[in-house]
């Protein structure tokens, strides 16, 4: 199926071609999701259950699971018994059938030392964001479900390993609508086509306004990464002006004829007004030209290594100030492999942490100085952890779901604050154990909805992002 733009020659298209070759094009991003006789109902839905105390949420994906241990999980007895071989009850051998591994202790790579005013202890593999300690919030207790990047990530973002569920960008969008009747509420900045692709941003039954909208794409520059089809050079910016006018004249008249019978008609003339809105005002949020020298160098741009996330980061907090809802700013290498996946080579976690530990930290700094960190909740992390010992006895670290570390800032959460405890060896979750459904219930609390009211009906059942699960972890709120 061909896209067009908004603007292009309507003379070898009769309506009901536009309206299906505009199915691909941004001009009709919205199209298909408020073509349904559900989007109206979805629209009056969209409000706070109680009074929320973050109306932003960047999500700083880490694609392939960051080793704790060598992070933010300090645990000085792998120090004292680095080499040793022991038996561990790994995920995956239990999935295998097996009752568990026996493998070399392995300490970390990277020493550990106090920071801040809380004097938490966090490794020399993050220095810049370590220098924030004092701002954020550690949840050590995590667990979540799956063993393998694909159904851990999908589970990350939509709360199922295996069925098509809408991500949780798109629960929120759900849930508040849009801040800005200009903007998307949903962006995800360069995501990856691996491990679930589309699937962690995507609306499944929800109305489909409520996916998220893709700017770039993961193996591409960040420098070049924006809004797509939403100019027109063909054409003045009258002349599409008064294409679009003649388009929605007709859906309108059409929608006049017989008001109680195509709804999804309606929802068609909307997303064509949320898409020309866009023509006129998006552009400009992406635009970095106006920051200024320090801004830049505050996020790394304009240095090899840290250009392309520095970007990024960026790009969110404009996108946050702007008004958008939800932004993943996501984490990958060139490749489109899961960036932290170092089986064989944990040293290789060294240079995607100089990628975005400067980003981070400055992405930090500068909601903070903004004021937008009160009410910004900044979460970091990524599908799971990574193992103790060495795999195979050698220099990586296998998978680990039972026992790993994300982080929270700002939006109503506790400072300088740790949650949940792993084991001697950080390998499994011990105390204030957190479930990723826990962490999903608690995100949407902060936004001002409540887990268990946030439902959709779809195929006969109420469908949620926390399923028949989770909890607002009430000890880390502010």
């Amino acid at each position: 199926m061909s896209s067009i733009r908004i603007g292009a020659p309507l003379s070898h298209l009769n309506r009901r071609q536009l309206l299906q070759s505009t199915g691909c094009g941004f001009g009709s991003l919205a199209l298909s999701a408020l073509a349904s006789a559900d989007a109206r109902a979805a629209a009056a839905l969209a409000g706070p259950h109680h009074a929320p105390r973050a109306k932003t949420v960047i999500f700083l994906f880490m694609a392939g699971g960051v080793s704790q241990v060598d992070s933010f999980d300090h645990k000085p007895l792998l120090d004292q018994r680095d080499g040793e071989s022991l038996e561990f009850a790994d995920a995956r051998t239990i999935a295998h059938g097996e009752k568990g591994t026996k493998a070399r202790v392995m300490k970390s790579l990277w020493p550990f030392r106090p920071r801040g005013e809380t004097g938490k202890q966090t490794s020399e593999l993050f220095p810049e964001m370590s220098q924030h300690v004092d701002d954020l919030c550690f949840l050590h207790g995590m667990h979540t479900e799956g063993v393998a990047h694909g159904p851990a990530t999908i589970f990350l973002h939509t709360g199922t390993t295996t069925q098509i569920r809408p991500s949780m960008g798109s629960w929120v969008s759900y849930g508040l609508g849009n801040a800005n009747e200009n903007l998307p509420a949903f962006v995800s900045l360069l995501p990856s086509s691996g491990n679930g692709g589309p699937r962690n941003y995507g609306s499944a039954f929800l109305p489909a306004v409520h996916q998220g909208t893709a700017i770039g794409r993961a193996g591409i520059p960040a420098a070049e990464a924006s809004f797509r089809f939403l100019g027109n050079p063909a054409r003045t910016a009258a002349a599409q002006q008064t294409q679009f006018d003649l388009v929605q004249s007709l859906n309108r008249a059409q929608l006049a004829a017989r008001p109680s019978a195509d709804t999804n008609l309606e929802a068609v003339i909307e997303s064509y007004e949320l898409a020309w809105r866009m023509q006129q005002f998006a552009p400009d949020v992406l635009d970095l030209s106006g920051e200024t020298a320090e801004t830049l160098a505050l996020y790394g741009i304009g240095e090899k290594a840290t250009d392309g996330y520095g970007r990024q980061c960026l790009m969110a907090r404009r996108l946050a100030e702007a008004g958008v809802r939800f932004i993943q700013v996501n984490y990958t290498d060139n490749s489109n492999n899961p960036a932290w996946d170092q089986h064989t080579d944990m040293p290789k976690h060294a240079t995607h942490a100089k990628a975005v530990d400067r980003p981070i930290a400055g992405l930090l700094a500068d909601l903070k100085q903004r004021g937008l960190l009160e009410d910004t909740l900044v979460w970091w992390g990524g599908e799971f952890g990574r193992n103790p010992y060495a795999q195979s006895n050698g220099t990586g670290r296998d998978h680990n779901p039972d026992g790993f570390t994300v982080w929270l800032a700002g939006g109503g959460v506790k400072a300088g604050f740790s949650h949940g405890r792993t084991d001697e060896f950080g390998h499994m979750a011990i105390e204030g154990r957190t479930h990723m459904h826990d962490l999903h219930a608690t995100v949407l609390h902060l936004l001002g909805l409540d887990h268990e009211r946030l439902t959709y009906r779809h195929a006969g059942r109420d469908f949620r992002l926390t399923d028949v699960a989770g909890r607002v972890i009430r000890e880390i709120l502010a």
